[in-house]
């Protein structure tokens, strides 16, 4: 029998960004994965978050993913029009990730984060977390071996698996155990877990292609994504390589049932905006079903589920795998500080009340963006594609429908840093209400529940860079005695850093107005407030998961 503290059933994104979390906090980790070591991932996610990007900052992988992806100087921008060969309709833009690092403006330059969202496909940035992953001498990567079933008590998680190339039975043993296996979760299913929510929203025939020539035939400045408008057929195109590859997504109409209800090559064609003379290579079809989905449970005592396997939605700006990111960087702190001592088991309820709420609202949120996507598509007038003023005035309003959709889609600064945890057992709440969020707006706050607001303490030197695995005590007074919370902290065995800022320097008088902020290991704010806590302990024992104990 094979032992480890943390059993991850999956190696995607998700599985792998929980093992390196939980690996870069101390803990033991052993990983299964169905496909070979370098078997290449699907075409999928197109998009980092920010918030997923500063995890990986925090991990020490932000500055190889930025190295990948699409040609350093191959433009960003999200163009609609009615083919990829045709009419602009509108242009948002975005820099190319070298022209970012120069400084270059962008409608999220403004975002209060050391790490902007990267556009990158999951085919290139997922072998970059694999070997990562590999190098970390905590995780064990288990490739070609299939979960199939666990038994648990309150000492742990026992699981089968099977080498899927000697056929062997083997069994694991650990103290938990989380399924990151995607949309047919096993384990979901074994912990009683069932998806609520819209099972069918809408189809997309999904198509990879290869072709060289299209990159020529493309009327303006190449883009990194098309939205296509056109009373025959409307579809995305995403460039993956900056040259020669694409992946095409072909939105299928309510009657239009099936995958193989409209003939994929005139789809593509039609899309694209090109003839029967022009030529591809299909690499793979990717069809997928538009959902809007969440389980019921997260959890069963030992036992967790994160990203696909908790919660589906339209992929819109890839913040399906982003949620499973959070997932991740959630459960991971918690898991690791019961396994150090420092927390109550039922530190792990936190998982649940905070995650699964959340996960709800974005769901909502990225399916009514999506919706109005569907409406716009299903009522392009045959006009936007004829010439002279009418034509004009069509594509003008289009354009200007589209753009404004882009804005929100691909600039989600809601998304990525206004929600916050409302109902959690371990924050310690203050009474005053969260400043409410939009998929593209929200406001930076101190409120309990929040992410911690973004500052630089010097030039390329991120507040969260001094931020460790532990919780952190900001300081705006100097003055202030702390020495009862770090009593507290030390009986209790809660490792708590001090971190002073400067109080006269203007991003912390704007962003912070308590003197003392208590930061969570993901960044997150549990406590605040101008004096110490006058129950130092009492305030120790809820963050910890302790409280009612």
């Amino acid at each position: 029998m094979l032992e480890t503290s943390v059993l991850i059933v999956g190696g995607g994104p998700v599985g792998m960004t929980l093992a390196i979390d939980l690996a870069w906090r101390g803990i033991d980790v052993i990983m299964l994965e169905l496909r070979r070591a370098g078997e290449p991932p699907n075409v999928k996610c197109n998009q980092v978050s920010a918030r997923s990007m500063e995890v990986f900052r925090r991990l020490g992988v932000s500055p190889k993913l930025r190295q990948a992806g699409l040609p350093a100087d191959y433009s960003n921008d999200v163009v609609s029009a009615t083919t990829v060969t045709g009419i602009e309709l509108s242009r948002l833009s975005l820099p190319s990730r070298a022209a970012r690092q120069a400084g270059a403006q962008a409608p999220d330059s403004w975002w209060p984060t050391p790490e902007p969202s990267y556009r990158i496909n999951q085919t290139y940035f997922e072998p970059i977390l694999y070997a990562h992953a590999a190098l970390q001498p905590r995780i064990r990567i288990l490739n070609r071996t299939a979960f199939e079933e666990f038994t648990q008590d309150e000492d742990g998680v026992v699981a089968q698996v099977r080498d899927l190339d000697s056929n062997e039975r083997i069994s694991i043993a650990s103290k938990y155990l989380v399924g990151c296996d995607g949309s047919k979760s096993i384990v979901r299913k074994q912990i009683g877990g069932d998806f609520v929510g819209t099972p069918e929203i809408q189809r997309v025939q999904s198509t990879y292609i290869h072709a060289p020539a299209l990159m020529g035939m493309l009327p303006g400045k190449p883009a990194w994504m098309y939205f296509s408008l056109n009373p025959r057929r409307c579809g995305t195109t995403i460039s993956i390589d900056g040259k020669n590859n694409w992946n095409i997504h072909n939105f299928l109409y309510s009657g239009e049932p099936d995958y193989d209800s409209i003939d994929r090559d005139w789809a593509i064609r039609s899309i694209l905006g090109v003839g029967p003379d022009f030529h591809y290579d299909v690499i793979s079809k990717e069809d997928w079903m538009g959902r809007r989905l969440v389980s019921d449970t997260f959890s069963d005592r030992r036992v967790f589920i994160c990203g696909d396997a908790a919660h589906l939605w339209i992929p819109a700006a890839g913040y399906g795998m982003n949620a499973g990111i959070a997932d991740a960087a959630n459960l991971s702190w918690q898991i690791a500080a019961v396994l150090h001592g420092w927390a109550s088991p039922e530190i792990l309820k936190a998982y649940v009340s905070e995650r699964q709420p959340i996960t709800d609202q974005a769901s909502h949120l990225i399916t009514d963006v999506a919706r109005r996507v569907m409406k716009q598509r299903r009522e392009v007038p045959a006009e936007v594609e004829e010439p002279g003023p009418a034509g004009d005035a069509v594509r003008a309003r289009i354009g200007a429908e589209a753009h404004a959709i882009d804005v929100q889609q691909q600039c989600a600064a809601g998304l990525n840093f206004g929600y916050f945890y409302e109902n959690s057992p371990i924050i310690a709440y203050d009474g005053e209400a969260h400043p409410d969020y939009k998929i593209h707006e929200f406001t930076s706050s101190t409120v309990p529940g929040c992410r911690l607001p973004h500052m630089w303490l010097s030039p390329g030197r991120s507040l969260y860079d001094a931020l460790g695995t532990g919780y952190t005590l900001i300081r705006r007074d100097p003055s202030l005695s702390v020495a009862g919370l770090r009593d507290a902290a030390a009986q209790r065995g809660v490792p708590l850093a001090v971190l002073d800022v400067d109080p006269d320097e203007p991003q912390v008088q704007s962003l912070y107005g308590h003197k003392l902020l208590l930061v969570r290991p993901d960044q997150h704010v549990a406590w605040r407030g101008d004096v110490p806590p006058h129950a130092p302990l009492e305030l120790i024992d809820l963050v910890r998961g302790a409280a009612h104990n």
